[in-house]
């Protein structure tokens, strides 16, 4: 019987070095797009998604991320005794969104190590692995419709999308064959492709759900680029021997460690936040006529 996805580790522990200066004093995804953290959003996917149990991967000096999913005990008593329902329920539903819970990555070893940290969370059952940087904003959750082809396939997913061929070079290149729809079976991958390496442009963005197995291919697995372990690189190792599924997603996706893709988050979540959209509607318009 093919088991559902209860699980999901969501790796938070990058140092944010594309976004300096501030990502020295908050991380990365705690960066706003509105009035949510990134993170948020991410975990509210995971939520939507049917999963129950969040590990978040995270490092030294990001103990904030902790404190966002805590109570704030005095500020939801100020916000009680001035009358304050609605935001105050907003306020201590984020302790409440699912069962979150925490893990230090002790070294900065890359994405594999990370998720290798979540070992004795995830058990001997798949899980998804939702990225921090990452940000998909999308009505049918990018988690869920990975989930959905975990259930007809039963064997690891992950979520693509085709890139621009400057793009692919730093990212990974997938082997590819249609199966149905917008699934793809994937047989192999290459991590950073030279031009003559590349084998399709379709590239893993930001969302996978992976078996169990993982975690003994992870300790196999010598460091890669970086000289660090390099989930791609376990994950090729699936690829080649049992197969991976491909969805190509439905989805608007956000690089948040990148200074453009905060941008981009936070001016097309803007438009449609039902407080500041119109106006915001507005304030765009009038700018674009002084551009």
């Amino acid at each position: 019987m093919t088991h559902s996805i209860r699980k999901a580790v969501i790796p938070a522990a990058g140092l944010g070095t594309r976004v300096l200066p501030i990502s020295k004093v908050l991380p990365k995804e705690m960066l706003p797009i509105v009035d949510k953290p990134a993170i948020q959003y991410i975990v509210e996917e995971a939520v939507a998604s049917g999963i129950e149990d969040i590990l978040i991967i995270t490092n030294r000096g990001k103990g904030i991320i902790e404190d966002h999913f805590d109570h704030a005990i005095e500020l939801e008593q100020r916000l009680e005794a001035s009358g304050k329902t609605e935001m105050l329920e907003t306020v201590r539903s984020l302790a409440h969104m699912a069962n979150i819970c925490f893990v230090r990555q002790k070294e900065t070893r890359g994405l594999g190590h990370a998720i290798n940290c979540a070992r004795s969370f995830v058990g001997n059952e798949p899980f998804a692995v939702l990225y921090g940087d990452d940000v998909i904003m999308s009505d049918d959750p990018v988690c869920g419709q990975l989930c959905r082809a975990y259930g007809a396939y039963g064997c690891g997913v992950v979520g693509i999308k085709e890139v621009t061929v400057e793009q692919i070079q730093r990212y990974s290149s997938l082997k590819v064959s249609p199966l149905r729809d917008n699934l793809y079976q994937v047989t192999d991958m290459i991590e950073k492709p030279r031009p003559e390496e590349i084998l399709s442009l379709f590239s893993i963005l930001g969302r996978c759900i992976l078996p169990p197995e993982i975690f003994d291919i992870l300790d196999r697995t010598a460091p890669g680029a970086g000289g660090e372990i390099q989930l791609t690189d376990a994950m090729k190792s699936l690829a080649r021997s049992q197969g991976l599924t491909g969805v190509d997603f439905i989805g608007t996706r956000y690089d948040m460690g990148n200074k453009l893709g905060i941008l981009q988050a936070t001016c097309e979540t803007a438009l449609k936040h039902p407080e500041v959209g119109e106006d915001f509607r507005r304030y765009l318009l009038e700018l674009s006529k002084r551009l």
